[in-house]
C-alpha cells in the first residue's frame, strides 16, 4: 500500500462525505486506503458512509480520544508507506495528493509536507504557512497585521500570495493536511497524546525538525479547509478558545520550560486586555462601522482568554 489517508471524525458527517468524495474523484494512479476514525461522535452515524464509500475502513472509538489519540489509533490500523492526516472538513482540489506524493518522494530530507489551504470562499488561509510560535508572534497574531505585512519575519506568509512558489521550506505545516513517510512518523513518536486538541500538529512538526528533517510547503497542492474560515464565525466557543491557549502553554512547557510557559500566559493576558480596551473604544462607533457583531464576538473571545490568563475561568481551569 502506497498511501494511508486518515480522517478523524467528530460530528462532521456531511463535511466528511464531501471530503471522501473529493478523495475518490481526484486521486488516481495511487494505491491508497482510507481510514475513518469516529471519535465517539454524539451526532450522526458515520456507518452510513460505508454504503456510499465501501472501500473505507471505519474505526469507532468508544470514547473521544482527542485529535492526537484518534489519529494515532488510525495510524495503528494503517499499512501505507506514506500517511496523510486529513481533516474531515477538507476538500481536495485536483490532483493534490499526487502532487504532494511526487514532491515527498523526491525529497529525502522531507519531514512533514503540506499544501495551500483555502477558506470556503476560496481565499487563502493564512495558516498554510506557519513559523514556530513564540510569545511575540502569538501576542501580535492578528489577521490584519499578517495581511498588511506578509513579509514580516514573525510570520513570513508572502509566498502564499505568489503563484510561482512550487516548493518552500517552512517551520510548521498545519494539521488539516499533513503528509509524512510512515517511518518518519514512527521515529518522531507519533502525535503526542497529552494534547487533547490544538498544538499537537505544531508539536509533531517540532519533533520532526528535531530529527534533522525539513518541513515543506507545496504551493501547487490545493485543499479547501472549511474549518479555517475563522473570520466568518458568528459565535465563539469559549471552551475551544481556551483549549487552544492551554495547548500552546503546554507546548511551551514541553519545549522551552515552565518559566517560558508562564511568561506566555502572562503575555496573552496583557494582549487580551489591550485588545479588549481597543474593542471597548470602538464600541460606540460600531453602528457607523457596521461591525457591531464582530466587535461583540471578538470581545467575548478575548474576555475568555483574559479570564483564563488570570485563572478566573473555573470551567477551564487547569490542574496545577
Amino acid at each position: 500500500m502506497e498511501l494511508s489517508i486518515i480522517c478523524v471524525n467528530w460530528n462532521s458527517e456531511d463535511y466528511l462525505r464531501e471530503c471522501l468524495r473529493s478523495i475518490y474523484e481526484t486521486t488516481h494512479d495511487v494505491s491508497f486506503e482510507t481510514i475513518i476514525v469516529d471519535n465517539a461522535s454524539p451526532v450522526g452515524d458515520v456507518s452510513r458512509l460505508q454504503q456510499q464509500f465501501p472501500r473505507i475502513k471505519l474505526i469507532k472509538s468508544a470514547q473521544n480520544l482527542g485529535f492526537a489519540g484518534a489519529n494515532n489509533l488510525g495510524f495503528k490500523h494503517s499499512t501505507g508507506t506514506y500517511v496523510l492526516f486529513l481533516n474531515p472538513d477538507t476538500k481536495l482540489i485536483g490532483p493534490a495528493i499526487q502532487t504532494l506524493l511526487r514532491h515527498i518522494e523526491a525529497l529525502p530530507d522531507a519531514g512533514v509536507v503540506g499544501g495551500k489551504l483555502l477558506n470556503s470562499d476560496l481565499t487563502v488561509q493564512l495558516s498554510s504557512i506557519q513559523k514556530f510560535p513564540t510569545i511575540l508572534n502569538q501576542a501580535l497574531d492578528a489577521e490584519y497585521l499578517r495581511l498588511r505585512w506578509p513579509r514580516c519575519p514573525l510570520w513570513e506568509i508572502a509566498p502564499l500570495f505568489a503563484d510561482d512558489v512550487e516548493l518552500l521550506k517552512v517551520s510548521v505545516i498545519p494539521g488539516a493536511c499533513m503528509l509524512l513517510r510512515r517511518a518518519v512518523f514512527e521515529r518522531a513518536g507519533m502525535f503526542t497524546e497529552d494534547y487533547f486538541m490544538y498544538a499537537e500538529d505544531i508539536d509533531l512538526n517540532y519533533k520532526v525538525s528535531r530529527l534533522g528533517l525539513s518541513n515543506y510547503y507545496v504551493g501547487q497542492a490545493t485543499v479547501i479547509h472549511h474549518g479555517g474560515k475563522s473570520s466568518g464565525q458568528q459565535t465563539i466557543n469559549h471552551w475551544a478558545t481556551v483549549m487552544k491557549f492551554r495547548a500552546m502553554r503546554m507546548f511551551y512547557g514541553r519545549t522551552r520550560g515552565r518559566f517560558y510557559a508562564e511568561m506566555y500566559r502572562a503575555a496573552m493576558g496583557c494582549a487580551a486586555l489591550a485588545r479588549l480596551t481597543v474593542l471597548l473604544l470602538l464600541l460606540p462607533f460600531a453602528s457607523i462601522l457596521r461591525k457591531r457583531e464582530k466587535i461583540v464576538v471578538a470581545s467575548a473571545k478575548w474576555g475568555a482568554v483574559l479570564r483564563w490568563a488570570a485563572g478566573l475561568d473555573l470551567c477551564t481551569r487547569e490542574r496545577q
